[in-house]
């Protein structure tokens, strides 16, 4: 796997008030990524982009929803996300990183 398709699996971090706490709480940060993206590619992409150790990956397909414009419906794009457990003792500086 080449250094640029690492770059391109990981989009960016998912923040909620569930994921701030469960990042803070028990060490799982939680990433949008590619589509098309395995378990192995945002494990090696994390540990490369962060220097940290990752114990596991779960990788979750979230569906769009579908909204109305008016009198007609549309629908939001599908993501894929990825919530990665880091080993223990180690957490991610978002601040640090330049992208």
């Amino acid at each position: 796997m080449n250094d640029q398709r690492l770059y391109q699996v990981i989009l960016a971090p998912h923040v909620s008030e569930k994921t701030a706490t469960a990042a803070e709480m028990e060490g799982r940060h939680t990433f949008r990524v590619a589509n098309d993206a395995s378990k192995l590619e945002v494990r090696k992409a994390v540990e490369k982009l962060f220097s940290v150790d990752v114990r596991g990956v779960q990788i979750v397909n979230v569906r769009g929803k579908t909204k109305r414009f008016g009198s007609s419906e549309g629908k939001r794009s599908d993501w894929k996300k990825a919530i990665v457990r880091l080993a223990e003792g180690q957490d991610i500086d978002f601040m640090g990183v330049e992208g």
